[in-house]
């Protein structure tokens, strides 16, 4: 097992494997930040620019600055409409657009994925997957992992919930990812505790690629 100290193999393949995985787990849920807020194209230049890298493109600025963008969309998404930036306009809340966007996100980020041996680095390599899986639960309605939904006087309390939701997209992410993607969780420590639902969904992805 590495330590934390270690430096680790990881090869420019390998890393835009990682991106190109990212990406795609990304690509899947962009419908649901779209849906909220169809005129802001920051995760999907996110994702674009995670697919050009992962092509063979260059690591360039334009990429993280797309990956910083997209968090800022995340931000808006979740923000009140009063509180949306110029970038974004008002809509209201939505927390599943604000993790479609975050998978976005990481997408690009993977490409900066550091070759040291810390788990914080395994962020890098599922967060995509992982936020796509959350912004799944969230869309579904699933608050049985995480953030509990008040029940209305009268309501089902399981009415509008969809527990497979976040784990049928694992699956997913679990069959389609390359062998790069298990390798390099491979040289890493196991994913960190902590992230809430998020983490929780990490740690699950993480556990089931090195099996």
């Amino acid at each position: 097992m590495p330590t934390e100290s270690d430096k680790i193999e990881l090869s420019e393949h390998e890393l835009r494997e990682i991106a190109g995985y990212a990406a795609r787990c990304a690509r899947r849920t962009l419908p649901l930040f779209e849906q909220s807020l169809p005129a802001d194209p920051r995760p999907r230049e996110a994702v674009e620019a995670a697919e050009a890298f992962a092509g063979g493109g260059r690591r360039t600025g334009a990429l993280r600055q797309s990956a910083w963008a997209a968090y800022r969309a995340a931000q808006d998404a979740a923000a009140p409409a009063s509180a949306a930036s110029p970038a974004s306009p008002a809509s209201p809340a939505s927390p599943a657009a604000a993790d479609a966007a975050r998978a976005a996100s990481h997408a690009a980020a993977a490409a900066y994925l550091h070759p040291l041996a810390n788990a914080h680095q395994v962020k890098h390599v599922l967060g995509a997957a992982a936020h796509a899986a959350r912004a799944e639960e969230l869309a579904a309605g699933d608050s049985a992992a995480g953030e509990a939904r008040p029940v209305a006087v009268g309501e089902d309390p399981a009415a509008g919930r969809s527990p497979t939701a976040g784990a049928g997209t694992l699956d997913w992410a679990c069959r389609h990812a390359p062998a790069a993607v298990a390798a390099v969780l491979g040289r890493l420590p196991a994913a960190p505790p902590g992230g809430g639902r998020v983490g929780e969904l990490i740690r699950d992805l993480d556990a089931a690629l090195r099996a």
